[in-house]
């Protein structure tokens, strides 16, 4: 016999085949700042940080927060961490089981409602391969969405069955079972919500539920007599369990979050932010209808609807007002037809049974009579008394020739039921993100829609069986191939749709049509991170063109000319960054070190000092923004230690120390505090920093070579060869540990070791004009001037403007005879720096050798 655990087993295996691809996608979008760039991921973070922190890493109390409080769901992304740590795979499987887990439950809570095959299959089948659960499944970030929407149905379906206990007398357990059974319902809610905040809403649809359910027991009653039995048989204390646990709830999250709503940019949902009440109305009022049109029709899809994507509604003569009254129009009615069908279908259910209860009692005593009288017409009146059981006579079926007979009370009632309850799910698991309540940062989230999608496919397939209850064999055939198609067409979206969401190029990409701004931004970022600098920089100001204002694409274009050494466009950039968003401290960070860079270190300062007092307050990466503010207050220091201001600079450290924030790693820092302790010579001080650098990172490699120059200083040859040897240990391929070693040993005048050091580091930084010119000078000291002639005409190709390479290129060639090659680097050297005394003396001697050879 067919179960409806196979059809659960079928829809599970669809949505497990239509995301199957998803496993090879990579950490896209969001997944960046709640997974790799979220401490309370790694295991060192304590785990009571999940109960504090947002779902972005960010205390909840602190002003810039989201106030996401998903601990249960961060919990998971631990778990993940701890197997697998950031490969994307486990991370990928775990969404795609669950989501499997919860076609499971959407089948089981079907047969509750429709307790027929082929209506199940079908609200199955939808959610299973529904386009719109792409963002939820394939995006790491949405198991927050799948965990609540599991726990949610699994809520309602644990406050269904404690009603069994009391509702069905073949199966009367003890009270208390009942009682467990909805406490158990109340935990499942809690633990939806700190998956999600809208798992909270279930309770909305246990009492829904509960108003059905005391309905069905008040049929034909006055109002009084209902009452009284809404008292007697516990409905009324059930719903008032339900309304004080989601209050209780409620308290809990706003305590939670610091008693403070999220604050969120304009460009994250403009409605909220325009000044006209009459926009923000009319607005908010089409937003849900707009969510609705993409579960009707998730053809055009998006990872980001913000920043204008959907045009505000302004005036009440614009098209979409039709649009809001139509939708709204027909929830209303359709609500208020199934409470009032749902009513007269009740009292009508128990008049039919009734009626049906007096003729199968009165059959019973006819043919008790005919056993005892031994007639043999018992059996044709009993056929009659059967046949008059129906609502419609086989007579009516055969002149309509459709199975009318399937549309029998209980049937409609069932229907009825089930719409009420669909429409519960999808509205009510919907207001949280509506504005209704309270402006939310987003204004179309697709991810949102995972839990209505439940009501919506419920939805669906009461109306396929009232069609397939409807139609006789031949449009049976037509419906059938009509839902196969659809169902075909919906799971080749799906699939199409998560390879959009494989990497983030091709997710941005696939954005460009609906947000240009922020897919054009965005897909900068990836292709600047690819080395496509030249696609990245048309990227960025493709998104400018759309919005002039956004300073992140500002700031991210500058980094890029400045990485290409286009300075001055680079400037630019950042300072419209700063001129769009004043308190983008990374911003001030970069153009402060890029004008020091230039050599225009005093108004670096100047703006790295203003850029220091940035507040965080409000901003939504507070642990970004206080990382910003510490590298400002460290660069700040490292210049005017540069300047030749170290007792500033040690201001500007202990102030750094004081304030840097716990995610900061510090070996930097504390490294330039002793460099400059030992500028001012304090040589204690700065040996005790030095340590403390070591101790934060043992692997500094910076920390190593600072601390033996420290040490050669202080005369400790030997132990500061030893610190250089462990330097190269820890890095072999990093040029500074062979050019700090090899400085040491040419200052112990041991100058082959020296040579020999610089021309391995000339190996490993083949670019570096300092460490050509540095090791033919080396080599010059030694006389092998072969090799040095070599390294003087590589430190000439990578400057050819700097004099002094072709003057020492010039001199060494001299000391060989190459007397022609020499003039020429001697007059070239002139030509860069005229009347350079040196270079002349030397040309002037190789000329008068010139003479006598030729002599």
């Amino acid at each position: 016999m067919w179960k409806w655990w196979y059809t659960a087993a079928i829809s599970s295996i669809a949505g497990l085949l239509c995301f199957l691809n998803s496993l090879s996608a990579d950490f896209v979008y969001d997944d960046s700042r709640a997974i790799l760039k979220n401490s309370d991921l790694l295991p060192s973070t304590p785990w009571s940080n999940v109960l504090f922190y947002d779902f972005w890493g960010t205390p909840l109390t602190h002003s810039g927060s989201h106030k996401s409080y998903r601990p249960l769901c961060v919990a998971t992304f631990r778990i993940n961490f701890y197997f697998g740590e950031l490969n994307p795979f486990g991370y990928h499987l775990v969404n795609v089981l669950l989501h499997s887990t919860v076609c499971w439950l959407v089948v089981a809570l079907s047969y509750i409602f429709l307790p027929a095959h082929f209506p199940c299959t079908v609200a199955g089948l939808l959610f299973a391969i529904h386009p719109i659960h792409t963002e939820a499944v394939t995006g790491v970030v949405g198991r927050a969405d799948i965990g609540a929407c599991l726990f949610f149905i699994a809520s309602f379906l644990a406050y269904i069955k404690s009603h069994k206990f009391t509702t069905n007398n073949s199966q009367l357990r003890e009270v208390h079972t009942q009682w467990l059974w909805l406490v158990f319902c109340f935990l499942l809610c809690t633990a939806s919500m700190l998956c999600k905040e809208q798992g909270i809403t279930v309770l909305g649809v246990c009492a829904v539920y509960e108003v059905m359910v005391l309905l069905s027991h008040v049929k034909n009653q006055t109002n009084f007599a209902a009452i009284s039995m809404a008292v007697k048989n516990g409905h009324a204390l059930r719903l008032l369990l339900v309304i004080t646990t989601g209050l209780a709830l409620l308290l809990l999250r706003i305590c939670m979050m610091g008693s403070q709503p999220p604050d969120f940019s304009p460009s994250d949902n403009p409605a909220a932010n325009c000044d006209s009440r009459q926009t923000r109305l009319l607005t908010c009022l089409f937003l849900p209808a707009f969510n609705f049109w993409l579960l009707l029709s998730p053809k055009t899809l998006s990872f980001d609807w913000s920043m204008d994507s959907i045009p505000l509604v302004e005036s009440l003569l614009d098209p979409r007002c039709g649009v809001i009254i139509a939708f709204y129009g027909t929830l209303a009615l359709l609500g208020l037809y199934c409470l009032k069908s749902l009513v007269f279908h009740l009292n009508v259910e128990e008049t039919v049974k009734d009626t049906s209860s007096q003729k199968e009692h009165a059959v019973k005593r006819r043919k008790d009579l005919a056993e005892k009288n031994g007639k043999k017409h018992v059996k044709k009146s009993t056929d009659n008394a059967k046949h008059s059981n129906g609502i419609y006579s086989n007579q009516q079926q055969s002149n309509n020739k459709l199975p009318m007979r399937d549309f029998s009370v209980t049937n409609k009632t069932c229907w009825i039921k089930t719409t009420l309850i669909s429409l519960a799910i999808l509205t009510l698991s919907f207001l949280p993100a509506s504005n209704l309540f309270f402006y939310v940062g987003f204004v179309v989230a697709e991810r949102i829609l995972y839990i209505p999608s439940v009501g919506f496919c419920l939805l669906i397939a009461v109306g396929a069986d009232i069609i397939w209850k409807a139609c006789n064999e031949q449009q049976l055939r037509l419906f059938s191939g009509f839902l196969v198609c659809l169902l075909i067409l919906s799971a080749a979206r799906t699939v199409e749709r998560n390879w959009d969401w494989q990497n983030e190029e091709a997710l941005y990409r696939s954005g460009i049509t609906v947000n240009p701004a922020k897919a054009w931004s965005n897909l900068g970022n990836v292709l600047s991170s690819q080395g496509r600098t030249r696609e990245a920089e048309n990227a960025y100001r493709k998104a400018l063109t759309y919005r002039t204002n956004m300073a992140d694409t500002h700031y991210n274009l500058g980094i890029l000319l400045a990485e290409r050494q286009q300075y001055s466009e680079a400037i630019k950039s950042y300072e419209n960054a700063i001129h769009y968003r004043p308190r983008l401290a990374a911003a001030h960070l970069n153009l402060g070190i890029l004008l020091a860079d230039l050599g225009h270190k005093e108004e670096a300062v100047k703006i790295l000092k203003n850029a220091s007092t940035i507040s965080g307050h409000g901003l939504k990466d507070p642990k970004q923004h206080s990382h910003s503010i510490t590298s400002i207050k460290y660069n700040l220091g490292r210049i005017l230690a540069q300047l030749g201001k170290p007792k500033e600079a040690l201001t500007v450290y202990f102030e750094a120390v004081k304030t840097m924030p716990a995610h900061y790693e510090p070996h930097s820092l504390f490294n330039l505090i002793g460099e400059a302790y030992s500028a001012t010579g304090k040589y204690a001080e700065a040996e005790k920093w030095y340590k403390e650098s070591l101790m934060s990172k043992p692997d500094h490699l910076a920390a190593h070579l600072t601390y033996a120059k420290h040490l050669a200083k202080l005369g400790n040859f030997n132990e500061a060869e030893h610190w250089f040897k462990k330097a190269q240990v820890l890095n072999k391929s990093d040029h500074a540990s062979w050019t700090h070693y090899g400085q040491f040993l040419f200052d112990q005048r041991r100058l082959t070791e020296a040579a020999t050091m610089f021309t391995k580091a000339m190996k490993l930084a083949p670019h570096d004009f300092e460490i050509a010119f540095t090791a033919a000078g080396y080599l010059r000291e030694i006389g092998d001037y072969e090799r040095a002639e070599s390294c003087y005409k590589k430190a000439v190709k990578l400057n050819p403007q700097n004099p002094v390479a072709h003057m020492n290129l010039g001199a060494m060639l001299h000391l060989q005879g190459k007397l022609n090659e020499a003039e020429m680097s001697y007059t070239r050297a002139l030509e860069l720096r005229p009347g350079d005394q040196l270079t002349q003396e030397n040309l002037k001697k190789l000329r008068t050798l010139q003479a006598k050879r030729k002599v």
